[in-house]
């Protein structure tokens, strides 16, 4: 019997592995992480590629490590360029926080802790809980739920069903292949964030003046998707003083800043338009067809937009992670939600006996930034009361 499993390997699941056998002295050979992709980090390292990213949105001290200098210094080791530290937070190249995150994957062995498989169904033992998987079934002490909405892509309705038609509609965060290539025409990136930015240069870039990105709304400048004083107790504290949940959800959507881009990726974005690279159309589409010839034709008041390829950069659906077996553990179980359908937890992130939880399942409890890096971090110290209890 397993005394952990951790049910995803992404930046949560890797650094709380990383958490509980360093801090927490729990032996490695009685932890795993459950993750259905080939490696630990790999739709997370997927999905980075695919936007064209150079730096982080956060800062040099959110990262895997358990001492918040670990970059800095790995940096140093390395000997970086200034480069690879951007703007008056320091955020990190990619290149260099995924050759971080790799590092300390080997130094501390966590591969080794991978069991490649999906989650199927969670059912409560005498000893804690067994959970099936498409490999077979674990029985494991305590589970912790570090799931993502990376597989749930938000698709508008009229993309959903112009792609359901055969249209060329591609999401950036879709399950196929993730490449950042243009099309053989015109492609139109639509999203107003940081993904959609960085997407829509990336391919201008590849075929200048073949790329129109379609936003909503005029450019938003945040450097956070929510405000500085939420990764600590500036905001935290009257957050968790808060005992409504309904209130807390508010707070929540009131702190993020969605689609919005730092001020580097926003200057850069115009200056690709200001020389032509790209076009930036304002507006909302109405109604797509399919066009004879494979192209998709997209209605907007007074405007059509005709695109050999379209990608959308719309982000994730706000839906509970986790699915059909998760749905059903909650309903046998009677596990607690607040109205929002999101776990109601105890401060030790605990949603029953033995069973955990950590990024936005967690978020009512470690607030705003806790799908985020810094959010692994917060759940990282609550989980050492638990490990040494």
């Amino acid at each position: 019997m397993l005394d952990w499993l951790i049910i995803g390997g992404g930046l949560h699941g890797t650094h709380l592995a990383l958490v509980l056998v360093k801090r927490c002295g729990v032996a490695p050979e009685w932890l795993r992480i459950l993750d259905p992709h080939e490696t630990l980090l790999a739709y997370w390292e997927r999905c980075t590629t695919a936007t064209g990213m150079t730096h982080l949105r956060s800062t040099i001290v959110h990262h895997l490590a358990l001492d918040p200098h670990d970059l800095w210094n790995f940096a140093q080791r390395r000997r970086a360029q200034l480069g690879q530290f951007l703007g008056p937070y320091r955020r990190p190249a990619l290149g260099l926080f995924r050759d971080h995150c790799q590092a300390l994957i080997a130094e501390h062995s966590l591969d080794r802790l991978h069991l490649r498989g999906r989650a199927t169904g969670l059912t409560r033992t005498a000893q804690g809980w067994s959970v099936e998987t498409d490999q077979g079934s674990l029985a494991v002490r305590r589970v912790l739920l570090a799931l993502s909405v990376g597989e749930q892509p938000r698709w508008p309705d009229w993309a959903a069903q112009l792609h359901a038609a055969g249209g060329p509609m591609h999401h950036l965060y879709g399950c196929e292949e993730l490449t950042v290539a243009p099309a053989a025409g015109q492609t139109v990136v639509v999203g107003g964030g940081i993904s959609a930015a960085q997407v829509a240069v990336a391919l201008a870039r590849a075929a200048p003046g073949c790329v129109t990105l379609l936003m909503r709304h005029e450019i938003r400048v945040e450097s956070f998707d929510s405000p500085p004083g939420w990764v600590g107790p500036k905001e935290l504290r009257g957050f968790h003083a808060e005992p409504s949940v309904v209130r807390r959800r508010a707070m929540i959507a009131g702190a993020r800043r969605p689609g919005s881009m730092p001020e580097d990726v926003a200057r850069t974005l115009r200056r690709a338009e200001a020389v032509g690279m790209l076009r930036i159309q304002r507006g909302e589409v109405r109604r797509a067809t399919f066009a004879a010839d494979g192209a998709a034709e997209l209605e907007l008041p007074g405007l059509r937009l005709r695109a050999a390829k379209v990608l959308l950069a719309t982000g994730f659906e706000q839906q509970r992670p986790g699915g059909a077996w998760l749905d059903q553990a909650i309903a046998e179980y009677e596990l607690p939600l607040a109205p929002c359908g999101y776990p109601l937890v105890a401060p030790s992130l605990a949603w029953a006996p033995g069973l955990y939880v950590t990024g936005g399942l967690a978020e009512l409890e470690l607030g705003p930034v806790a799908r985020n890096i810094v959010g692994a971090r917060h759940a990282g110290e609550r989980l050492r009361a638990v490990a040494d209890a």
